[in-house]
C-alpha cells in the first residue's frame, strides 16, 4: 500500500528548473505545486512554463498546481556606480531621492520610494539587504535621510529596505502587478499570491481584477509586514478575505526580528487552520542546498517543525530556481516531512469540541475525521466533492489518514493540491448509476494501490449528487474484493 506524504511541497521555477525534463523529474520527486515568481521573467516565459507544467503533470497522471506570485511593492535602494560598496560600522550614509540610477557610492545612494522621508523618524533602524546592513536614522529632510551605519558589509545595488518594527507601507498592487494580472489569462494559475498585503481590501481588489479576466484562482496572502501580525483584527480580516496565507519569513523576519519569528510562525499556522484556510511556510527552508547536495540538520529540523505545527505546504525558492540540486532538495524536503508526519503529535487531532458547526457539510467533515481516527480498520476517507470544501475542512484537523478528494471538476482538484493530507483524484460519479457509485469509488482506490482487501474506507457524499455544498452522508464501507 502506498505511503502518502501529507505535507505538500511548493517549488519555485527558475533557470535551474524550467525545462520540461527537469519539471518532470521534480514532479517525480514530489512537487505538488510550482511557483512562478513574477519578480523575474516575462509574461511569455511564464505562459510557456505553465504549459510545460501541465503537459508533464498529465504525462505523470498527477494533479499539480500552479502558483503565480506577484512581485508587489518591494522598497529598494537604487544602484551604485560600481554595482556595490563596502560600508563600515560608524560610517555616515545618505539615502537621497536626488541621486539617480548608477550615481550611488560609499557616501549615499538613491532610492525608488519617495515616501521614505515622511515614513521614518530620528532613531529608527533601517534594515537593508534582508537585514544584513543596519542603519540608524540621524536626520530627515524632505528629500533625504542621513544615517549612521550600525552593521556594515557589502551593499549591492537594488537591495531592499525595511524598518525594524515595520511601517514602510506602499500599495500591495503596483503598476507591474496590474500588468501581470492582465497576463494571467494565458497562464491560468490555480493560485495567486499577493505580496506585502496590508489589509483585506488588497485581497478583494486582486479578486475583482482577476474576475475582470474571467479568472477565479485561490488567493494567497503573503504575510510580510510587522504591523499586520501585530494587529489581530487586520490579520483576521486578511484571513477571512483570502483562501490562505504564506508565512513569508524573509521580509517578515527582517521587520520583527528572528527571535520573534518562530512564535509568529506557529501562531499564523494555527490561526489559518482554525479559520479553515491553507497555509504555506516559506523562505530559506533548505537554503544550503542551493550549493550543497545535502541539507543541514538545522534545515531538516526547520521543515519538520513547520510540519508538526500543521502547515499545509513548505516552499522552496532559490533552492529549485537557481540551485545546483533541485531534484535532490525536493527529495530531502519530502523525507523531512515524512519523518515528522510519523510522530504521534502530527496525527493527533485537536477536535473543535467548543465549536458549533455552521452546516451539515462541516458537521459531516469533522465527524468523519473523528470516526476515522478512532476506528482502526479505516485506511482513508473518500470525499465525493464538487467545490472541494469538505476535504478542505477535513484537512484542518490532524490525522494520519489520507483524504481522497474524488471529483470530475478539474479546477477543484487543482486547488486541492495545496491542502495537507488531500489526494486529488479524477472520478466522474455521473458516469455510473447511483446504486454503483460507491462500489466504483472503492474500485478506483483499490486499483490505484490506496486500499487493500479486508480494509475499510470512510466515504462522504451528498444525497443530491453533483451539487456543491450538499455533503450530508457518511458511510464506512468494507473492501470485499
Amino acid at each position: 500500500m502506498k505511503v502518502n506524504r501529507r505535507t505538500k511541497i511548493v517549488a519555485t521555477i527558475g533557470p535551474a528548473s524550467e525545462s520540461a525534463d527537469m519539471i518532470a523529474r521534480l514532479i517525480g520527486a514530489g512537487v505538488n505545486v510550482f511557483r512562478l515568481n513574477f519578480s523575474h521573467g516575462t509574461a511569455r516565459q511564464h505562459t510557456e512554463v505553465a504549459r510545460r507544467i501541465r503537459k508533464q503533470a498529465a504525462i505523470a497522471g498527477k494533479y499539480v498546481g500552479i502558483l503565480a506570485d506577484l512581485q508587489g511593492p518591494k522598497i529598494r535602494i537604487s544602484s551604485f556606480r560600481q554595482d556595490s560598496v563596502e560600508l563600515s560600522n560608524g560610517d555616515r550614509f545618505r539615502l537621497d531621492l536626488a541621486l539617480g540610477a548608477g550615481e550611488g557610492d560609499a557616501s549615499g545612494v538613491g532610492l525608488d520610494y519617495e515616501e521614505l522621508c515622511s515614513s521614518v523618524s530620528r532613531g529608527d533602524i533601517l534594515l537593508l539587504d534582508d537585514g544584513r546592513i543596519r542603519l540608524r536614522v540621524d536626520d530627515v529632510d524632505t528629500t533625504a535621510v542621513d544615517c549612521t551605519v550600525l552593521v556594515g558589509g557589502k551593499l549591492g545595488s537594488r537591495k531592499g529596505i525595511n524598518r525594524l518594527g515595520g511601517g514602510l507601507a506602499a500599495p500591495a498592487l503596483t503598476a507591474k502587478d496590474l500588468t501581470d494580472i492582465g497576463s494571467l489569462a494565458e497562464v491560468r494559475p490555480d493560485f495567486v499570491a499577493v505580496s506585502f498585503v496590508s489589509s483585506a481590501s488588497d485581497i478583494i481588489q486582486t479578486r475583482d481584477l482577476l474576475g475582470e479576466h474571467q479568472l477565479a484562482p485561490s488567493i494567497i496572502a503573503k504575510i510580510e509586514r510587522a504591523e499586520v501580525v501585530a494587529d489581530e483584527e487586520t490579520l483576521n480580516g486578511i484571513l477571512r478575505a483570502a483562501s490562505g496565507i504564506m508565512v513569508a519569513r524573509g521580509d517578515l523576519g527582517v521587520e520583527v526580528g528572528d527571535a520573534q519569528l518562530i512564535g509568529i510562525q506557529k501562531e499564523l499556522i494555527s490561526r489559518a487552520r482554525r479559520m479553515d484556510r491553507v497555509v504555506i511556510t516559506a523562505t530559506q527552508m533548505m537554503e544550503s542546498m542551493i550549493s550543497s547536495s545535502m541539507p543541514t540538520r538545522a534545515e531538516v529540523f526547520d521543515v519538520a517543525n513547520a510540519v508538526l505545527d500543521g502547515t499545509d505546504a513548505v516552499m522552496l525558492s532559490a533552492e529549485t530556481a537557481v540551485g545546483k540540486y533541485p531534484v535532490e532538495v525536493v527529495a530531502a524536503m519530502a523525507d523531512a516531512a515524512l519523518g515528522a508526519e510519523r510522530q504521534a503529535v502530527a496525527r493527533t487531532s485537536r477536535y473543535r469540541l467548543e465549536r458549533q458547526f455552521s452546516s451539515a457539510q462541516e458537521a459531516i467533515a469533522m465527524s468523519a475525521i473523528y470516526a476515522a481516527n478512532h476506528y482502526g480498520n479505516v485506511r482513508g476517507i473518500a470525499c465525493l466533492t464538487e467545490s472541494g470544501t469538505t476535504p478542505l475542512l477535513m484537512s484542518r484537523l490532524s490525522s494520519g489518514l489520507p483524504i481522497f478528494a474524488l471529483s470530475q471538476r478539474g479546477e477543484t482538484l487543482q486547488k486541492l493540491c495545496l491542502c495537507r493530507g488531500v489526494i486529488p483524484l479524477y472520478f466522474d460519479a455521473s458516469a455510473f448509476d447511483r446504486s454503483s457509485v460507491e462500489a466504483r469509488a472503492i474500485e478506483l482506490l483499490v486499483d490505484g494501490g490506496y486500499l487493500q482487501k479486508n480494509e475499510s474506507i470512510l466515504l462522504t457524499r451528498g444525497s443530491v449528487m453533483g451539487e456543491a455544498g450538499a455533503t450530508n452522508i457518511m458511510k464506512i464501507l468494507p473492501v470485499s474484493w
